[in-house]
């Protein structure tokens, strides 16, 4: 998977959001769309730009997601993913190339997944994953509705966990996704039943437990933030 870098989305989705049938060679305003624009096309459709979001306001500092470029971040992930406490749910423990194949699966995908660090207070300390529930497999697992956004989270540092930061960042960022993405009425999240705290910061994050469903590896608690009630859970 190349390295694209997707820190000009924000000012390339801008101009090529609206370009759905534009092709390589074709020119917009400004920008000519070339074979290296064609995956940030693809996130602006899907996923309405991540890293044109912007910092969101927390208890904890501020707070943003920047995606993830391969050339800087692995040897971070890779530390992350070899934490005891993180391996045991993501399963990706190992060298370098098993976070850079997880990692590669998304950035050359179609753009209904993509990973980002998060960032609070300008310090990289969590990495998420923010997908088109939709578009993925785990709609044949529950009754998905178009544009339903999902989200992947663990905090790298474990100084940071146990203190009920995965709370402030888990409603952080649903409401990021809520404010930035107005055809999404759901955030969904499904999080391993045997998760515990996972699951006890998504409750206190406001989504909802809808149900318990099995997936592939997992039985997963089925974890739902409605847009209609985002102020008042």
């Amino acid at each position: 998977m190349p390295s694209t870098d997707t820190s000009t989305a924000a000012v390339d989705s801008v101009a090529i959001a609206a370009t759905t049938t534009a092709t390589v060679g074709t020119r917009i305003p400004g920008r000519r769309l070339t074979a290296r624009l064609l995956p940030l096309l693809a996130e602006a459709e899907l996923l309405d730009s991540p890293a044109g979001w912007g910092p969101a306001p927390t208890s904890a500092g501020a707070f943003r997601l920047e995606p993830v470029r391969l050339g800087r971040h692995l040897e971070l992930l890779t530390g992350w993913m070899n934490d005891p406490e993180v391996a045991a749910y993501w399963e990706l423990a190992g060298s370098a190339a098993v976070t850079a194949a997880h990692l590669r699966a998304q950035l050359d995908g179609n753009g209904h997944s993509i990973p980002c660090l998060g960032l609070l207070d300008g310090t990289p300390m969590s990495y998420w994953e923010i997908y088109r529930a939709d578009l993925d497999p785990l709609s044949r697992h529950y009754p998905a509705r178009p544009h339903d956004t999902g989200i992947h989270l663990l905090i790298g540092d474990g100084t940071n966990r146990g203190r009920g930061l995965g709370t402030t960042l888990l409603r952080a960022v649903a409401d990021l996704v809520l404010d930035n993405r107005p055809r999404c009425a759901r955030v969904i999240a499904e999080p391993d039943i045997r998760n515990t705290p996972s699951v006890s910061a998504f409750l206190n994050s406001g989504f909802r437990c809808s149900a318990e469903i099995d997936l592939p590896g997992k039985r997963a608690a089925l974890m739902i933030r409605e847009r209609a009630l985002r102020n008042l859970l």
